[in-house]
């Protein structure tokens, strides 16, 4: 309903029902986290780039616009630069850390993350994206989902 259409990543999960289920229902948790809109999409797109889903940064980027992010947010993770503030560029960097070292994150780079204001909820937190991104981004990859005609125009690729 919210797209007007059925999203191709869910036709491919619908050969599986708990599949998509596992996939929505980790959606629907990761939205009702404590972060805000800029947050959601710093952690999605983080994951989304570092996985290298040409399926999911086009999505993620409609959606961001659907939410009103700011473009500057969007783009600075599109294109691998600076975010434009310190507390969003400290979640981006900890979730990179998280994603590319498998959960294992120094004490250091924890303090970093806790001296901008998050704390132990947000790391967990971070999980439950990664999650849902994982399932969505392992599933594009697999099935080369081509990307719904509405998120063509944003188009990326590494």
């Amino acid at each position: 309903k919210a797209f007007g259409m059925i999203p191709n990543l869910h036709g491919v999960l619908s050969e599986s029902p708990s599949a998509l289920e596992a996939y929505k229902s980790l959606h629907e948790a990761f939205q009702s986290t404590s972060f805000d809109k800029d947050e959601v999409t710093v952690v999605w797109q983080t994951i989304n780039v570092y996985h290298e889903c040409t399926y999911c940064v086009p999505a993620h980027t409609a959606i961001a616009g659907m939410m009103k992010v700011d473009e500057a947010i969007t783009e600075a993770l599109r294109n691998g630069t600076n975010l434009p503030t310190e507390k969003l560029q400290v979640l981006h960097e900890t979730t990179l850390k998280i994603v590319e070292n498998r959960g294992v994150v120094s004490e250091e780079d924890l303090k970093t993350f806790f001296a901008v204001g998050y704390g132990q909820q947000q790391v967990l937190e971070i999980l439950v994206g990664l999650a849902q991104k994982v399932i969505s981004n392992y599933t594009n990859h697999l099935a080369i989902t081509p990307v719904d005609a509405p998120f063509v125009e944003f188009a990326w690729s590494k």
